[in-house]
């Protein structure tokens, strides 16, 4: 079985800072891709950020230059440090890792169960 564990959402003011923590845990080979994922009520589920194994990164436009995603190979954990939050970036956000379970040859999607990150005054 593989687990992925988010912790660090929370309430914060417009302006402010939150750090994101997402570690896999379980019967894995190697992971690939990591991201972080956002979804408002009633709304599609929308790419925030994501990073290779070669630490290559992306962003939705609404985040470049306040959010940063990063990846301990080590910890198998990806972070997403968000800064200058604004009352638009309130949502579920979900981790996304690309795993290759032991004993499996392909690599299958793996999400954590959601955070709540609100950003209101």
């Amino acid at each position: 079985q593989v687990q992925l564990v988010e912790s660090g959402g929370g309430l914060v003011q417009p302006g402010g800072s939150l750090r994101l923590s997402c570690a896999a845990s379980g019967s894995i080979f190697s992971i690939n891709a990591m991201g972080w994922y956002r979804q408002e009520p009633g709304k599609q589920r929308e790419l925030v950020a994501s990073i290779t194994s070669s630490g290559s990164t992306n962003y939705a436009d609404s985040v470049k230059g306040r959010f940063t995603i990063s990846r301990d190979n080590a910890k198998k954990t990806v972070y997403l440090q968000m800064n200058n939050l604004k009352p638009e970036d309130t949502a579920v956000y979900y981790c996304n890792m690309n795993i290759r379970k032991i004993l499996r040859n392909m690599y299958d999607d793996y999400w954590g169960q959601g955070t709540q990150v609100t950003v209101s005054s």
